[in-house]
C-alpha cells in the first residue's frame, strides 16, 4: 500500500529525501519494508542574481537504504559576466548520495519520543568551467564528500514533523564554489533544521534553516567578497495523488559572492515536482 503521503519527504536540491535544502532521516519513495521504490524530481530556483535547475532520481529499498543521483546547473548571472565576460557562466554539479536508516521508524514510533535516525554520504563533483582557475587560486577543490546524521521525529496526532541534521562538510555554497579554501580547508560540523506541519492529509507547510561554512576569503573594500550566509526557506508541499508531490518555497540564501552582487541577499522562489513509486 506504500507510505502515508508526504511522510517520505520530497527530493532535496541534493537529490536525497527530505525538505528542499536539508535531508531527513526518512527513506524516500513510496516503498515500505520488503519493497523497492523509485522517484524522479525536477526543480527550479530563482533568486535576485542566480538561477538553479536540478534533476534527480532516487531509489529506496526495504525502508532501510536510499540511493540518489542529482545533477545541478547554476546560472551565475551577473557574477559570471563579471568574472568571465558577457557570455556568462554556468556551474554544473553532480551529487551521488547514499543513506542508511539506523533505527527508529517515523510512523511505528509516532506514539513515543524515539526519532528515526539515519546516516548519509554525498559525493559532489563540480564542473566550474572558466571559473576553475579562480577556485584553484583560492585553494578550493572541485570534489568533496559530505557526511551527515539526521534525526526526524513525526508527531502523528498533531501532524508535526521535526528534523535535525548534523553535517561534516567542506562545501562552499553547497559545492558551487568548490570545497575548502584559503580561509579554511578542514571539515566543519554544520547544523540544519526543519519543521513541517500537516494541514491536512495531502498538504503541509514548513520552514528550514541550514548553516553554511566560510572557507573562502577575498578581501574587498566592504569586507569578504566571498562571504557565505545560512540558507533558509518557507515551503508548502501538496500531494494531489499518492505518486505526485508539488512544492513551492520562498528561499533566502544570504550573500553569494557579494563582491559582484553589491552584497545583496539572494532571495527568491523555488518550485519542485516529484513522481514516486
Amino acid at each position: 500500500m506504500g507510505k502515508l503521503v508526504l511522510t517520505g519527504g520530497i527530493s532535496s536540491a541534493e537529490g536525497t529525501a527530505g525538505g528542499g535544502i536539508t535531508p531527513w532521516a526518512m527513506i524516500g519513495t513510496q516503498a515500505t519494508e520488503k519493497e523497492l521504490g523509485f522517484a524522479a524530481n525536477l526543480s527550479y530556483g530563482h533568486t535576485d542574481d542566480y538561477r538553479i535547475e536540478t534533476a534527480s532520481v532516487m531509489a529506496g529499498w526495504h525502508e532501510r537504504v536510499e540511493f540518489s543521483l542529482a545533477h545541478q546547473t547554476l546560472d551565475t548571472g551577473i557574477t559570471g559576466r563579471t568574472l568571465v565576460g558577457p557570455q556568462g557562466l554556468d556551474l554544473k554539479q553532480t551529487i551521488v548520495g547514499a543513506k542508511v536508516r539506523l533505527f527508529g521508524d517515523a510512523i511505528l514510533d509516532a506514539d513515543s519520543l524515539m526519532p528515526a535516525v539515519s546516516v548519509g554520504v554525498q559525493h559532489k563533483r563540480l564542473d566550474a568551467g572558466e571559473l576553475s582557475p579562480t577556485l584553484r587560486s583560492l585553494d578550493a577543490s572541485n570534489t568533496g564528500t559530505d557526511v551527515y546524521v539526521s534525526a526526524t521525529k513525526l508527531f502523528l496526532k498533531p501532524g508535526l514533523l521535526v528534523n535535525a541534521t548534523l553535517r561534516a562538510t567542506k562545501a562552499n555554497q553547497n559545492g558551487f564554489l568548490g570545497f575548502g579554501g584559503n580561509a579554511n580547508d578542514d571539515y566543519e560540523l554544520m547544523s540544519e533544521f526543519s519543521v513541517a506541519k500537516l494541514i491536512r492529509s495531502d498538504l503541509a507547510v514548513g520552514m528550514e534553516y541550514r548553516f553554511m561554512p566560510n572557507n573562502l576569503r577575498l578581501d574587498t573594500p566592504n569586507g569578504n567578497g566571498l562571504a557565505a550566509d545560512s540558507w533558509k526557506d518557507l515551503f508548502i508541499a501538496w500531494a494531489p495523488s499518492k505518486n505526485l508531490s508539488l512544492t513551492a518555497a520562498y528561499v533566502d540564501f544570504g550573500r553569494i559572492v557579494p563582491a559582484t552582487t553589491q552584497g545583496r541577499d539572494q532571495t527568491g522562489f523555488y518550485v519542485s515536482a516529484q513522481l514516486t513509486f
